[in-house]
C-alpha cells in the first residue's frame, strides 16, 4: 500500500526539481544492492526484467496513468529514471497488463511489480543491471533469457497414408472400437491390443519389436465412463494450434467478446484479438501454425488432449468428448513458439498467467530447460537442484505459483490449477526445469511395450509416466505417437495427421488424463482442490517397472542411418525411477467419483446496485437436465430474475445493504440453501 510521507523543512531544497511528493523515496527502504538472480550470459540484449518493492507501487501506478498511448518511458521514481535516460530506454512496461477481474489476486501476489526495460541494445547488458541494482526501490534483477524446447525442431514428424489408416480401421479389434474414427487404431497409447503395428518386419526388412498389450492410459474404462467435458478447459503453451483443423476445430476454446486478430480488447484483459488464445511470439490475437519452419508440435499434443472423438474421420483427443458439440474439453493456444523462434522469459510468463486469468485449469507444456545432469559434450545443462531454479528464475517461479494456487475457482471442480511439463528427451537421469519444480507434474515416456523410451529422461524430479513412443527400438513408425498437424505440413494436405515422438508426446497424455479426470468430477458435481488432485493421478497408475526386466537394445537415429549404433539400457538405471507408473484414466476417473467434496451453490457478495449472475446447472447433479425456482426470504435487499429461456441462469440485483437466505428448488425436488450478501459499493474504486 502507498505510504504518505511529511516532507520536513530540511528537504526543501530538494523539493526544487521534485515537485510531486510522490517522487520522494521512502527512507526506510535499505540502501543495499538489488540481487542480479541469473547470468548475462545468453541472455537478449536491449532488455531487461526488474522487481520493485511494494512501497512504492503506488507511484508506479501513478506513472502509469501518464503514459502516453498507453506506453511508458519512464517510472516515476527519479533514481529509477535516471538511469532509463542513461541507456535510452524507449519502453518501460508493467510485465502483466491490468485485468480488471483479477487485479487484487495479481497484487496480493506482487506480480503487478514486475516490470521490464527495452533500452538501446548497444548499451552494455551486465553494466546496466549493476546501475539498476544500486536503486533502492528495487528489489530484484532477472535477465531476460528466452525459453527452449524440450524437442529438436530440426526433426519434423513422418505420416502414414489414408489407404494404411482404412486398411487398419477395418481391422480394428473391439476394444479400440469405442469410437468411429478412422486414425483410433493406430493411437496404442490410448488402447494398446498388441496389434497397433501394420507388420512384422518393417520398410527395411528388419524385424518390429511388437507393442504389449496394455500398455496405454486406460481409455477404454474411462471412456465408458465420461469423454470430456467442455467448462475444462486445457492452455497449450507450444507452437500454435491450427484451431481451424477439421479435428479440432469444435474443441477449441472461445473468447467470444473478441474478434479473431483484431486490434480491439473487447473483453478488457488486457489482450486485443484473443478469440482462442493469443501468440505471444508476436504480441497479437493471429495464432500462427503454418510457417515454412513450423514443426506442427503444438497442433500434434493439442490432438492428444482433445481431437474431437465419433466424428468419422482422424484421430481421438483423450478428453475429446463423444462427438456431441457439447462435450469435449477445449483447447486454449498460448503460442510461445514458431517456427525457429521463441518467447522470452518474460513473454512465457503473461502466457502463463494469461492461462489462469482466463479460465484454463490444466497448464499443457512440452518444453523446458535441458537436465541439470545432461550430457554436456551434447546439450547445454540446466538447473540441478530447486533451490537454484527457485534463485535463478524468480518470475517463473512466481508465475507457475500463481496459476498452481489461483486458477480454477472455489466454487467449481478445482480450485488451483495442475502444470503438466515434458520430463525432457536428454537420456538424463534428472529431469530438466521448470518440469522438475515441486509444484508442477512432470513426466517420462514409455515406448509401446512398457519399457522406458531410449531417449527419456529419468529421476528426480519426475513425477509420472506416458506413452511416448521409441521408434529407435520399435524400428517403426507406428511405434511413435500418432496424431493431427496442420495441413501446411503434411506430405498430403487433405490427411493432416503424423507421427511424432518424445516427453513432448507423453506430456499430453498425462495432460489429457487430468483433464478427462476433471471432466468427470463435473459430472459427478465433485470439488479438489489442485494439490490433491494431483496426488489422485500420481495414485492412479499401473505398473510399469515389470516390462523392464532385461538389457533393451536400440539404435540411434534408426530412422536416418538403420541397424548402425546398438545403445543398450540397464533395467536397474531406470527402476523406481520413472515416477510413480504409467498413468490410468480408468482409474483416475474411479477415485474421482469418491473423491474430494459435493459441490453446492456458493454464497453470493455484491453491492448496493451492482448486478451479477449465477447458473445453477453447475451445483446440481444432472443439472443441465433440470429448472430451477428461488425463494428469497427478504425481497427488498436483493432481486432474482429467472432467464426465462432455459430456466436456469438468474440475474441477482442487489438493493440495499444486508445478508438473506435464498432457498433453491430443483425440478427433481432437491433444495440448496445459500446466502446473498449485498454490501456498499466502493466509491472510486480502481487501481490506477
Amino acid at each position: 500500500m502507498k505510504k504518505i510521507y511529511l516532507v520536513l523543512a530540511v528537504l526543501t531544497i530538494m523539493s526544487v526539481s521534485c515537485t510531486d511528493n510522490d517522487n520522494i523515496v521512502d527512507s526506510s527502504i535499505p540502501e543495499t544492492n538489488a540481487p542480479i538472480v541469473n547470468t548475462p550470459t545468453g541472455a537478449n540484449v536491449g532488455e531487461i526484467m526488474v522487481k520493485f518493492k511494494p512501497e512504492i507501487s503506488g507511484m508506479l501506478d501513478k506513472a502509469q496513468t501518464r503514459a502516453i498511448g498507453g506506453v511508458m518511458t519512464r517510472s516515476g521514481l527519479p533514481s529509477m529514471d535516471e538511469v532509463l535516460d542513461v541507456i535510452g530506454t524507449y519502453k518501460f512496461e508493467r510485465i502483466f497488463p491490468v485485468d480488471q477481474r483479477h487485479e487484487t489476486r495479481t497484487r496480493e501476489t506482487g506480480l503487478h511489480l514486475w516490470y521490464m526495460v527495452h533500452f538501446n541494445k548497444n548499451v552494455e547488458l551486465s553494466k546496466v543491471a549493476e546501475d539498476l541494482a544500486k536503486i533502492g526501490e528495487i528489489a530484484q534483477i532477472e535477465y531476460s533469457h528466452n525459453i527452449q524446447r524440450a524437442y529438436d525442431p530440426k526433426i519434423k514428424p513422418t505420416f502414414v497414408s489414408q489407404q494404411a489408416i482404412k486398411r487398419m480401421a477395418a481391422t480394428r479389434s473391439s476394444r479400440s472400437a469405442v469410437f468411429n474414427d478412422e486414425g483410433l487404431k493406430h493411437q496404442w497409447g490410448y488402447i494398446n491390443d498388441g496389434a497397433a503395428f501394420n507388420d512384422d518386419m518393417n520398410k527395411w526388412g528388419d524385424h518390429v519389436v511388437p507393442p504389449a498389450a496394455g500398455i496405454d492410459v486406460g481409455c477404454d474404462v474411462a471412456w465408458g465412463m465420461c469423454s470430456g467435458d467442455p467448462s475444462v478447459i486445457v492452455a497449450v503453451l507450444d507452437e500454435g494450434v491450427a484451431w481451424d483443423h477439421p479435428d479440432l476445430k469444435q474443441n477449441m476454446w472461445v473468447n467470444d467478446p473478441e474478434i479473431y486478430a483484431s486490434k480491439e480488447d473487447a473483453d478488457g484483459n488486457g489482450y486485443t484479438g484473443d478469440r482462442y488464445g493469443y501468440n505471444f511470439v508476436s504480441d497479437m490475437g493471429f495464432i500462427s501454425y503454418d510457417g515454412a519452419t513450423d514443426t506442427g508440435h503444438g497442433t500434434h499434443v493439442a490432438g492428444t488432449i482433445a481431437a474431437v472423438n465419433n466424428n468419422g474421420i482422424g484421430v481421438c483427443g483423450i478428453a475429446g468428448g463423444n462427438g456431441d458439440p457439447n462435450s469435449g474439453v477445449k483447447i486454449m493456444s498460448c503460442q510461445v513458439f514458431s517456427g525457429d523462434k521463441g518467447v522470452t522469459i518474460y513473454q512465457e510468463a503473461k502466457a502463463i498467467k494469461y492461462a489462469a486469468d482466463n479460465g484454463a485449469v490444466v497448464l499443457q507444456c512440452s518444453w523446458g530447460l535441458n537436465s541439470g545432469l545432461a550430457n554436456p559434450l551434447t546439450y547445454i545443462p540446466g538447473y540441478t537442484s530447486e533451490e537454484e531454479f527457485v534463485k535463478s528464475a524468480p518470475l517463473e517461479r512466481e508465475v507457475l505459483d500463481y496459476f498452481i494456487h489461483n486458477a480454477g475457482s472455489p466454487n467449481g471442480v478445482i480450485e488451483g490449477g495442475i502444470a503438466v511439463f515434458a520430463g525432457g528427451n536428454e537420456y538424463a537421469a534428472m529431469a530438466g526445469y521448470p518440469g522438475a519444480y515441486s509444484g508442477c507434474v512432470s513426466v517420462s515416456a514409455v515406448a509401446a511395450d512398457g519399457t522406458p523410451a531410449s531417449y527419456t529422461n529419468y529421476g528426480p524430479g519426475i513425477n509420472i509416466a506416458a506413452p511416448g513412443g521409441d521408434s529407435d527400438y520399435h524400428k517403426c513408425d507406428e511405434g511413435k505417437i500418432y496424431s493431427t498437424l496442420p495441413p501446411s505440413i503434411c506430405a498430403d494436405p487433405t490427411n493432416p495427421y503424423g507421427y511424432m515422438e518424445g516427453t513432448s508426446m507423453a506430456c499430453p497424455h498425462v495432460s489429457g488424463v487430468i483433464a478427462l479426470g476433471l471432466s468427470y468430477a463435473v459430472q459427478k458435481h465433485r470439488h479438489f482442490r489442485a494439490e490433491d488432485f494431483k496426488t489422485l493421478v500420481f495414485e492412479s497408475v499401473d505398473d510399469v517397472y515389470g516390462y523392464f526386466q532385461d538389457t533393451k537394445t536400440y539404435w540411434l537415429n534408426y530412422g536416418y542411418v538403420g541397424q548402425v549404433t546398438p545403445i543398450q539400457m540397464e533395467p536397474s538405471n531406470y527402476r523406481n525411477k520413472m515416477g510413480t507408473g504409467l498413468i490410468n484414466a480408468g482409474k483416475l476417473l474411479q477415485a474421482v467419483a469418491t473423491g474430494g467434496v459435493e459441490i453446492s451453490v456458493p454464497n453470493v457478495y455484491l453491492s448496493v446496485n451492482s448486478i451479477t449472475k449465477i447458473n445453477f446447472s453447475k451445483y446440481f447433479k444432472n443439472g443441465n437436465d433440470l429448472s430451477f425456482t428461488c425463494t428469497v426470504a427478504d425481497n427488498t435487499i436483493v432481486k432474482l430474475e429467472k432467464n426465462a429461456k432455459d430456466h436456469k441462469e438468474f440475474t441477482i440485483t442487489g438493493l440495499k445493504i444486508g445478508a438473506v437466505k435464498v432457498s433453491v428448488k430443483a425440478s427433481n425436488n432437491e433444495t440448496q440453501e445459500f446466502y446473498i450478501t449485498v454490501r456498499k459499493g466502493a466509491s472510486g474504486s480502481g487501481w490506477l
